[in-house]
């Protein structure tokens, strides 16, 4: 059995690919599975890939017949992952060798529905260490009860996908996908149903993931219409949170990240 699987979407990163391949590579397990989704690339990403299904063990390569943007892609990868665990890399980044092992470790350990981790944030030359902003580590919680207060950072301010590791009964109760066709803050909406929906998590200090910022591809740097999603993707948290049975409480905390 598959135990972690590793969703990876890659789009017109050639540049920086080979390094977040070499790090899967050196992350490699016999139980673990990467799905490397190509998200219709259009310069040398995608060769890159067809290279790395052959160099990588348990490596598979899915091409999207058109670019439907990050979320779309992620949504591509779980439904063919076949694991007991599920994460996420972004083709840019890359990973300290061992750290999916000691991450599935801790989840084990832990027994919860979900682990989240630190992450290095890279910018140029420069590493910055970001942490989970909730201070108790390797203790079970309830996602909800970290969600306030309103006016300090806590996290559901802390959305990245990659930091982190999910059971798959949260893929089976609907909880991993994300909206379809969001380019931009697509982890928000995302990390607010997971808080809100979820039975436990707990936080550690694991440190294995390397984010890239400030990658002139990225979304987050082109000023275009897709930086409308942000609008939709926190009108969405807005929408869903007014919905729930705490809505008085948990809304003013969702309005403040607008």
């Amino acid at each position: 059995m598959v135990k972690l699987s590793v969703i990876v979407p890659f789009f017109n990163v050639q540049t920086y690919a080979p390094d977040t391949l070499r790090s899967l590579r050196a992350n490699a397990r016999e139980d673990f599975e990467f799905i490397l989704v190509d998200d219709r690339s259009t310069d040398g990403t995608a060769d890159v890939l067809q290279r790395a299904r052959k160099d990588i063990p348990g490596a598979k390569v899915i091409v999207h017949e058109r670019n439907g943007g990050l979320a779309t892609a992620r949504n591509t990868g779980l439904d063919a992952a076949s694991g007991e665990y599920l994460t996420f890399l972004d083709g840019d980044d890359w990973l300290a060798p061992g750290y999916f092992a000691e991450l599935v470790a801790a989840a084990e350990r832990l027994e919860c529905d979900f682990v989240r981790a630190d992450h290095v944030q890279v910018t140029g030359r420069t590493r910055t260490v970001h942490r989970v902003p909730h201070g108790l580590r390797n203790v079970v919680l309830s996602p909800r009860s970290v969600i306030l207060p309103a006016d300090r950072t806590t996290s559901v301010d802390y959305p990245y996908a990659w930091a982190g590791i999910y059971h798959r009964r949260l893929l089976d109760q609907g909880l991993l996908h994300f909206t379809d066709g969001l380019r931009t803050a697509e982890d928000r909406p995302w990390i607010w149903r997971l808080h809100r929906e979820a039975e436990s998590f707990a936080a550690v200090g694991l440190l294995g993931v390397f984010y890239r910022r400030g990658v002139a591809s990225s979304l987050t740097q082109i000023g275009d219409v897709r930086q409308l999603d942000f609008i939709r993707a926190f009108d969405q948290v807005i929408s869903e949170t007014s919905q729930d049975r705490d809505a008085d409480i948990l809304l003013p905390k969702a309005m403040r990240t607008y």
